[in-house]
């Protein structure tokens, strides 16, 4: 077991095979001479020393975890209502702008002012990082619907320490934006000493984002949280969490309630929020957190994973079967095709049943059976955040969005793919015969980030659909139906093997169109966006025919 108490910082550093900081200087004592990084920009925040700069900048990671798909931007928020605010805020946005600057992850802004929220603005970012922010941070309704929009569309969201009681009333944390806490992924600020020693399990040593450190335990002192709900293992991929038979007895008073019948203490989590990916993490009370090597790593790698350039499975703890991470290993997600009769809530809800994650459901299917609104673009504000919670509740992602039929009118494909994004859909797909114009669509398709996946039909047919699609951005691909290619003796393997990257989903409704459609994904390496299992009297036979053939392939 690894020890981090801040006075063995170099022993454990050592022994998880982080390299050393340098030894160079950056700074001298206050008022000598400095010499600073050609990459340093704006350096130390207001409020930290010179001596805690030097010990920021010899803590930096060497290089980020992976290389960025664009330029990235992260905002980070500071703001504390009824509450003086962490000492630690200034060490961490300092730490956090050096971080971005020296490995080129990222770019900071960071502020206080809640304006930053203004759609237009939110906009900028590929990210925001809460930054042990306490009490009610504003109250604008537009501008939290804003922040819940942005994140739900692909967004993401960062918070540390304090973050699990933003949007409350301070003192108290009496709730105010219970949507809040379901991104952040709980509530509360119940603690003991800001220098509990605490004994940490690192849950999957192997998981993306806990790679910063080594072995299966580390101890560290600080002040750590015990949460309550909206907290789930049902809901959230726990990466660290407080291991009990490890650690001594209560130490020292209790604020607040402390104890959880469960005893399930979870330290740091991630988890998606429809196409958004969200990290919490409640080591960040005491300054020294980010002046050391290994957790500066660790929060690399979660600002990384929050901005989109760290893939890493977010599957809720208590969901995990080995058949679920059979899949997560080869990237293919398995769930319902949904859209036809019925409601979106009750596609959601039998995908729940069926142990599902994932669902497609279409725009002529009304949102709830007991209201005649639609699942478009049309739908109220509302509505669509009771689809957001509604997911959550189910614990299943829209994917997919099936329309009828795509306008030639660029403002009416814009609408309709912008919807899609906002309801957190990385998926379009639509009859070959009813796209009118690929240009416009593919347009639609790159700028918003969302693929569109075009069904061969008796008008367009395999070959002509996958002519359509080569003259096309490669955010346009096919959505195969085993059903229909059987219905003309084309077999799932040969639609495989011909449209291998131009895949983008394929269906199938028995177990043994599933067992075909795994083996040729397997073969030629094919990784589509959803893998569908239609909605008919075999659903259950053919989800078990998957779950048979993935875990045969699992060491």
């Amino acid at each position: 077991m690894c020890r981090i108490a801040p006075e063995a910082m170099n022993r454990f550093r050592n022994k998880t095979g982080v390299a050393s900081p340098s030894r160079r200087r950056f700074l001298v004592t206050l008022g000598a001479a400095v010499t600073l990084p050609c990459w340093l920009g704006r350096g130390a925040e207001p409020g930290v020393s010179a001596d805690e700069l030097e010990k920021i900048l010899a803590a930096l990671p060497q290089r980020a975890w992976s290389v960025p798909r664009k330029r990235r931007h992260l905002l980070i928020f500071e703001r504390n209502v009824n509450y003086g605010g962490h000492r630690s805020i200034s060490t961490a946005t300092t730490a956090f702008r050096l971080m971005g600057e020296k490995t080129g992850a990222f770019a900071v802004t960071s502020g206080s002012d809640p304006e930053l929220f203004r759609a237009d603005n939110l906009q900028k970012f590929d990210g925001v990082f809460f930054n042990n922010n306490v009490g009610n941070l504003f109250t604008d309704a537009t501008l939290r619907e804003n922040l819940a929009e942005f994140v739900y569309a692909g967004g993401g969201l960062m918070g540390v320490h304090g973050s699990t009681v933003a949007f409350t009333q301070w003192p108290g944390a009496i709730e105010d934006w219970p949507e809040f806490g379901l991104m952040i992924g709980a509530r509360g600020a119940n603690h003991r000493e800001n220098t509990e020693r605490v004994v940490m399990k690192i849950e999957e040593p192997g998981h993306p984002l806990v790679r910063a450190f080594s072995g299966t335990h580390f101890e560290y002192r600080d002040e750590f949280f015990r949460v309550h709900e909206p907290y789930s293992r049902k809901r959230l991929r726990v990466l660290l969490s407080m291991d009990l038979e490890r650690m001594p007895p209560a130490q020292g008073p209790a604020y607040g309630q402390v104890e959880r019948a469960d005893r399930d203490y979870a330290v740091a989590w991630a988890r998606q929020y429809g196409r958004g990916r969200c990290f919490y993490c409640t080591i960040a009370h005491n300054p020294y957190v980010f002046w050391e090597p290994v957790l500066l790593s660790f929060y690399l790698a979660a600002a990384q994973f929050i901005l989109g350039d760290l893939p890493a499975p977010v599957t809720p703890s208590a969901r995990l079967t080995p058949a679920i991470r059979a899949f997560e290993k080869r990237g293919w997600r398995l769930g319902l095709r949904g859209g036809g009769e019925g409601s979106v809530f009750s596609a959601l809800e039998k995908a729940e049943r069926l142990g599902l994650l994932h669902v497609s459901v279409g725009t002529l299917q009304q949102v709830d059976s007991n209201k005649p609104d639609l699942f478009d673009a049309r739908l109220a504000p509302e509505l669509r955040r009771q689809v957001r919670f509604k997911t959550d509740a189910t614990g299943v992602r829209l994917l997919a969005c099936e329309v009828p039929e795509l306008p030639d009118n660029q403002q009416s494909a814009e609408a309709i793919f912008g919807f899609a994004r906002k309801m957190g859909c990385e998926l379009l797909a639509v009859p070959a015969s009813k796209v009118r114009d690929l240009s416009v669509a593919g347009r639609c398709a790159h700028s918003h980030e969302v693929c569109l996946a075009v069904r061969p039909d008796s008008v367009r047919p395999l070959e002509q659909a996958l002519a359509l699609c080569r003259s096309a951005p490669p955010e346009v691909g096919v959505w195969w139906d085993g059903s229909y290619g059987l219905a003309r003796k084309i077999s799932l393997s040969r639609a495989v093997e011909a449209l291998r990257s131009r895949l983008l989903a394929v269906e199938f409704g028995s177990g043994q169109q599933a067992v075909e459609c795994l083996n040729a994904l397997h073969a030629f390496k094919v990784q589509p966006l959803m893998l569908a299992a239609s909605m008919n009297e075999a659903t259950e036979k053919t989800i078990k025919a998957c779950e048979r053939v993935v875990t045969k392939w699992l060491p």
